[in-house]
């Protein structure tokens, strides 16, 4: 939940001097902001009967409102109430409706719930594939011009996912003879969402593989409980593909095999002319998973 002044803020009013808020002046302002909306046009009286506060309190919260912008004065347009001029009231501003709770992650899973009723699951894992389509469309460019090594194209990968709000960063790390690159997302846009709808994470981590050209393994999900989302991008020894080409859209299949990637090999099963991919895919999430724990750990 979102509240004006959740984080310390300066106001510059009677008395306060530029100090800084409170909590529990935060929490108070947050109540009043709340009624303006849900009762407005109200005034600082009607405000305090309801609030249990006393009139300099309301003043005073009020006047930081309206300084933020969160609030404004509401003229009446009726007649004029009695003798005298009638009692200022308030209303919430559209920068004030901005910043109240929007329950928009809640209406989101009923959305995908009424979808997986309606068309099926696979409608749901299609929207999320769409969904990451146009974020990888966007990477795509910036990432090519990285080069053809991972380590580089994941580099430039944190760098696009910070800019979007993700909280990326990564960092080196090896697990035997297997080497690369812990990439970490400290926020997920959807992480509600992808608690219950865990193909949205799926999809990202295709895309990953698609974007660096390696079979990358998602390791911990914000969405799974974990504080991070941590996924391993190897840059060498076992499971590391040559790029040769660009990767196209939609090839990464179970197990990490690819189309396209090695001139000779097709499928997934051992001939006289290739080594088999099986194996050595099980072995690379072998060791992955037998040191995923060490790695999120420091995470």
């Amino acid at each position: 939940m979102v509240f004006i002044g959740e984080h310390p803020t300066r106001v510059t009013k009677d008395g306060d001097d530029g100090q800084h808020v409170s909590p529990l002046e935060s929490r108070t302002r947050s109540r009043v902001l709340h009624m303006v909306s849900a009762d407005g046009p109200i005034t600082a009286a009607e405000l305090g009967r309801h609030l249990d506060l006393t009139p300099a309190a309301v003043r005073r919260h009020l006047d930081a409102l309206v300084e933020q912008g969160a609030v404004v004065p509401h003229e009446p347009t009726g007649g004029r109430r009695g003798r005298g001029r009638p009692a200022r009231a308030y209303v919430v501003s559209d920068a004030g409706h901005s910043a109240l709770e929007a329950d928009y992650d809640s209406l989101a899973v009923e959305v995908l719930r009424y979808l997986e009723a309606n068309a099926g699951p696979a409608a749901v894992s299609d929207f999320a594939r769409t969904r990451v389509h146009a974020l990888e469309e966007r990477y795509a460019a910036r990432l090519a011009a990285a080069g053809d090594e991972p380590g580089a194209r994941t580099e430039a990968l944190v760098e696009a996912l910070s800019e979007d709000g993700f909280a990326a960063t990564a960092r080196p790390v090896g697990a035997g003879g297997l080497t690369g690159v812990q990439l970490c997302q400290g926020h997920c846009p959807v992480q509600q969402v992808a608690a219950e709808f865990p193909a949205f994470c799926e999809a990202e981590t295709d895309a990953f593989s698609r974007l660096l050209g390696v079979h990358v393994q998602r390791l911990a999900t914000l969405a799974g409980g974990h504080h991070v989302c941590t996924t391993f991008v190897p840059t060498g020894g076992m499971g590391l593909r040559t790029r040769k080409t660009p990767q196209p859209s939609g090839v990464v299949a179970h197990g990490g095999t690819t189309s396209g990637t090695q001139t000779s090999t097709t499928s997934t099963t051992s001939t006289t002319s290739t080594t088999s991919t099986t194996p050595r895919t099980d072995t690379l999430t072998h060791v992955q998973e037998g040191s995923s724990s060490a790695l999120t750990s420091k995470s």
